[in-house]
């Protein structure tokens, strides 16, 4: 049912915007590699999104620049010290379990829902703090009103509740090759089992 709700929320967010079946470059590059695309974006594709987004690296990309991988994203801020530290421990996690072929073909995005605080050179020491630092993560950040369009697309709810606190939803998405929602799961610190297989499945059949 989530699932199904989620699509609703990302095809109404699309339409909104007038967006159609649309094929991307025959070619983009993805960490200095040429990635092919040919593949055709779908309606409840992410990659329909026109939003930019600047990474850890301070490099600026759109989502559709990380097209031909399998996403694992997660929507953090990097001064929580509540729910966060657990959410990215999840993350570091879910990366260490998942194994099988092509697994230089998942990104996990980590999404600052605090782009005011959470600089790219902000990012950049978070993501070394954590020990993730390698090729497999990606921190994005952009403006509070992309933030806010690309949580509503994954149901992902927060609030600012102090200058420096926010409340927020704990979900992290797997999204596959052509940026469709392919699963969520919700929670703090719980089995992530199911997630895990899911990544390994989309992994699977890429060709």
């Amino acid at each position: 049912m989530k699932k199904n709700i989620i699509a609703l929320s990302l095809c109404f967010s699309l339409l909104m915007m007038g967006c159609k079946d649309v094929k991307t470059n025959d070619a983009q590059v993805i960490d200095n590699k040429e990635v092919s695309s040919t593949q055709e974006i779908s309606d409840l594709s992410i990659y329909n999104l026109p939003s930019t987004w600047t990474t850890q690296d301070g490099k600026d990309i759109e989502l559709k620049d990380l097209q031909g991988n399998v996403l694992v994203m997660v929507m953090i801020y990097t001064s929580c010290k509540a729910a966060c530290p657990r959410l990215v421990a999840d993350m570091r996690n879910i990366e260490e379990r998942v194994k099988g072929k092509n697994l230089d073909k998942v990104k996990y995005v980590l999404v600052s829902i605090d782009p005011e605080v959470d600089t790219p050179e902000r990012l950049k020491e978070f993501a070394k703090e954590n020990l993730m630092d390698g090729p497999q993560w990606v921190f994005l950040r952009s403006t509070k009103e992309n933030t806010r369009e690309f949580a509503a697309t994954l149901a992902v709810n927060y609030k600012k509740i102090s200058p420096i606190d926010f409340s927020h939803s704990n979900i992290i998405s797997v999204f596959n090759t052509k940026g469709e929602l392919d699963y969520q799961q919700e929670g703090l610190g719980i089995d992530y089992a199911p997630t895990v297989k899911e990544i390994e499945k989309q992994l699977a059949q890429i060709k």
